[in-house]
């Protein structure tokens, strides 16, 4: 297990680095950033200090080491827009994004594995190419286009649910709701299957013969093990739903980590972007390593 750990570890340390280069070049690759900051009415003095103050005359090696440093710290610098610090900025976002995908995550898992064993149990009945048709639908349907929709029937139509904000529990159900069924597909199909695998297995054949009751074998031994592999792909539906959330939190005017790099990236705020799209990226690694330590735990056949 400590050699699994470590193999692991080295390679989420590998991916960080590779984010971290990546995320350094996403600003110098955007343009002239000196005069970005310094606008476009700034004479070619005023632009030179800008680039002397910020160390962009530096060679871009030398720039790259003094970011990384600072941002181990957890500092951005600051915003070009914004005026205050960029840290500041995600942690008064931070909480929003975070509960969003967490619920949007438990609506999503709510609904995906039970599906997904009503699936596996009546195979190739009306009910599993129900679920199917559901799951190719959550695939194709732009998440946008399904907020949208959401908004026209619960918001403006039926007024059961208010149109956009983040004051109250009512207004982060229809952007879960639009989030969740993003990850639903996945989760239902990777239940499937499990399911069907686990059902087809000798040992599930075994306490048939026994007279165990249908629940029983159906929740204790075959669930308990097909559901297994959900773990790991609900830690990546999870990170993937960080990223997502920056189209969702415009659709819904979520002052969330999307709303400030929707607004930041119409503002050539490259810093802001910089950080989130490190800061996201981290979590996501972060996800998946737990994730794959906690499958290796549950089935040692993976520390192999």
């Amino acid at each position: 297990m400590l050699r699994f750990m470590i193999q692991r570890s080295l390679v989420a340390l590998a991916v960080a680095v590779t984010v971290s280069v990546a995320s350094f070049m996403l600003l110098h690759l955007s343009g002239d950033l000196a005069t970005a900051i310094a606008g476009p009415e700034a004479t070619s003095v005023q632009v030179e200090a800008i680039r002397t103050q910020y160390g962009l005359d530096q060679p871009l090696l030398t720039q790259f080491f003094a970011w990384a440093a600072r941002a181990i710290r957890l500092d951005f610098g600051n915003s070009f827009y914004f005026r205050e610090s960029v840290i500041d900025l995600l942690a008064a976002r931070m909480p929003i994004t975070l509960f969003l995908g967490v619920v949007a995550l438990a609506v999503a898992l709510f609904v995906a594995i039970p599906l997904g064993v009503l699936a596996a149990v009546k195979r190739d009945t009306w009910i599993d190419r129900a679920a199917l048709s559901a799951s190719v639908l959550g695939q194709a349907m732009p998440s946008f286009w399904f907020g949208l929709t959401l908004i026209m029937i619960f918001s403006v139509n039926l007024r059961w649910l208010p149109v956009s904000g983040n004051t109250t529990w009512k207004h982060f159900v229809l952007p879960a709701i639009a989030l969740g069924y993003y990850a639903m597909p996945a989760v239902m199909r990777l239940t499937r299957n499990g399911m069907l695998e686990v059902l087809a297995s000798d040992y599930v054949r075994t306490a048939r013969a026994k007279g165990l009751p249908p629940r029983k074998i159906l929740i204790r031994h075959a669930l308990r093990n097909a559901v297994i592999p959900v773990i790991a792909l609900a830690a990546v539906q999870f990170g993937f739903m960080l990223g997502g959330s920056i189209v969702i939190e415009a659709v819904f005017s979520l002052q969330g980590l999307g709303q400030l790099a929707w607004e930041s990236i119409a503002r050539n705020d490259f810093p802001v972007v910089q950080a989130i799209v490190l800061v996201l990226a981290m979590i996501y690694i972060a996800l998946t390593l737990a994730a794959d330590l906690l499958n290796a735990f549950l089935d040692p056949r993976l520390r192999q």
